[in-house]
């Protein structure tokens, strides 16, 4: 049998650990030894510096006190030198009672007359004994005929305070040394103990940051990082992570283009950063649930929120005004879906109409069933174009007609509506106005005497846009309400979620500078919704602009000809219908 394929990895270096725990652990336990060393060594430098002066003092004690007795002053000036003389015997004593290593006394020429080594009395000192002779006491450590010990020296005086001689006393060095041996085992101990103590905690430590790192090397963490800034950065979602106080701590690219913010947002909460409203509430949990709408400026905004362990939260943003403008479209596709279908059903009856007549051969009636449908199309085109200058508004109103009336609903243009084609954002103000006639729509739909009436207004360059319908109109308590994302009424549809139409047009007006309100009408009840935009028409050289009567004279409009019928026109008692 064949061996079984392995898989290389890479070079890995043996006896030398990789994971996160195992390093921390040993540079922990490096640290701490390297401490306790030190410290041991610091605690014995001075100690040892310590025990020397002890030591020096002592033995300057002892030749102090030997100096001061008078019968050693007075056998050194009477006796000579010898090794069982008075002055060796008495040194020998104080030696032996003091436990010093030597007692030696000299004259001023520095004879010894007094040594533990019998054999040297009566010999000149190793050392230096001019300072002791000048009158000078000494202590220091040196190296003597006896080995290194810690010295005192002091002179010998007689009984008129004059120099005879000298008095040294030597401590063994070793002896000092023994006990700075001595001291070290309960150093070490105490260093020991402390060094235990440390690993200890310096193992806890690593096990907690084992388990706050999954046991992964720092190469794997580092490579996470790398990869978590990658991804973040490139993926098409909106990312925001807020930390335990509830402040911004991360935002992808998306997150920053989708709420129109900069890197200076992280570090504040999602009300300073947003401003109060409803995408800063479900940032900030205030709002729960699973794909919460929120619309940012003209963008809608799906968001869902991920509390985290530490007590921070995650939420993920995607961009859903595409799919919205797609959703709106479609409805309104099936309404002129609808709408066709109506039209078709009706043209079909007026061909059979027109070809009734015309196997009866009754031309003359023919003629005027035929000038009357075309008048009525002409009419509407017409009145449409008189008003409202710009195409796509005009476009989008003439559409709206037709669905209203396959509905039922009279959808009509305030006399005196005039609107020049001199609009900044005429997809916007589509947008806002389709919302507002949709919205109508749905409300009058089955009222009594049901319609719409639109007004468009120019004063300056500043546009006005009422849409007034017959439905049962808005509670006082929901006036407020229905500018919110999400809030509606009205069974959500198959493709998404309502409650987002009104925000828009809202949106749309704030960012123009502008402002949207409803009310209740006073005539014949239904709700009035009104669209007051500052600066929403370009200015014009003073005198250019052309008054009702000359916008439309010789003005071109689609299936509209000069000379064409208007006695078909219907009359506009409180609005011209449509």
């Amino acid at each position: 049998m064949s061996a079984p394929p392995t898989t290389s990895r890479g070079p890995r270096r043996f006896g030398r650990p990789r994971r996160v725990f195992s390093q921390v652990l040993l540079m922990q336990l490096a640290v701490i030894t390297g401490v306790a060393v030190l410290a041991t060594g610091l605690f014995l430098a001075p100690l040892s510096a310590q025990l020397d002066d002890q030591a020096m003092r002592r033995a300057l004690a002892i030749a102090q006190s030997t100096a001061a007795q008078p019968q050693i002053a007075e056998s050194l000036l009477t006796t000579g030198a010898s090794p069982h003389g008075p002055v060796q015997v008495a040194a020998e004593r104080i030696r032996r009672s003091t436990g010093a290593e030597y007692v030696v006394i000299m004259d001023v020429h520095g004879v010894r007359w007094s040594h533990t080594d019998t054999s040297r009395i009566g010999g000149v000192v190793s050392t230096d004994p001019s300072t002791a002779l000048a009158g000078r006491s000494v202590m220091e450590i040196d190296n003597g005929t006896l080995g290194r010990s810690a010295r005192g020296k002091v002179p010998l005086r007689d009984g008129s305070d004059r120099v005879i001689g000298a008095v040294s006393v030597g401590i063994a060095y070793d002896s000092v040394r023994a006990r700075l041996l001595s001291v070290i085992p309960v150093l070490l101990a105490y260093a020991g103990g402390a060094l235990a103590v440390g690993a200890l905690a310096a193992y806890l430590i690593s096990r907690r940051l084992q388990r706050q790192t999954h046991d992964l090397a720092f190469s794997d963490i580092s490579a996470l990082l790398t990869e978590r800034e990658a991804m973040l950065h490139s993926i098409r979602e909106g990312v925001v992570a807020l930390d335990r106080t509830g402040h911004i701590r991360l935002l992808n690219d998306e997150a920053e283009r989708l709420l129109g913010l900069g890197p200076d947002a992280t570090g504040r909460t999602p009300e300073e950063a947003l401003g109060p409203g409803r995408t800063a509430d479900v940032l900030a949990g205030k709002v729960v649930g699973d794909d919460l709408v929120t619309v940012r400026g003209s963008r809608v905004l799906l968001a869902n929120r991920m509390p985290t362990d530490d007590g921070g939260a995650v939420a993920t943003l995607r961009d859903r005004t595409e799919l919205e403008h797609l959703g709106r479209e479609l409805d309104s596709t099936h309404g002129l879906i609808d709408a066709l279908r109506a039209q078709d059903h009706e043209h079909a009856n007026r061909l059979h109409t027109l070809l009734g007549l015309l196997e009866l051969e009754m031309h003359e009636d023919a003629m005027d069933f035929v000038t009357e449908v075309v008048g009525v199309h002409r009419a509407t085109a017409e009145q449409v174009t008189e008003k409202v200058h710009d195409s796509l508004l005009a476009s989008l109103l003439v559409g709206k007609a037709a669905v209203a009336a396959e509905r039922g609903v009279a959808l009509r243009m305030v006399p005196g509506s005039l609107l020049p084609d001199r609009l900044v954002d005429p997809r916007g103000l589509v947008t806002a106005l389709g919302n507002l006639v949709d919205n109508a729509l749905d409300a009058a739909a089955g009222s009594a005497d049901a319609r719409i009436d639109v007004g468009l207004h120019a004063e300056g360059r500043t546009a006005v846009l009422r849409v007034h319908d017959s439905g049962p109109g808005v509670a006082a308590e929901d006036r407020d309400s229905i500018f919110t994302e999400g809030w509606s009424t009205k069974e959500v549809p198959a493709h998404g979620k309502r409650g987002l139409g009104l925000p828009l047009v809202r949106r749309f007006a704030e960012r123009q500078g502008g402002s949207v309100s409803v009310a209740r009408s006073d005539e014949g009840g239904g709700a009035v919704f009104t669209v007051v935009l500052p600066e929403a028409l370009r200015e014009t050289p003073t005198g250019s602009e052309p008054g009702p009567e000359e916008a439309t004279a010789g003005r071109e409009r689609p299936g509209v000809r000069p000379d064409g019928p208007s006695a078909h026109a219907p009359s506009a008692n409180s609005g011209e219908a449509l």
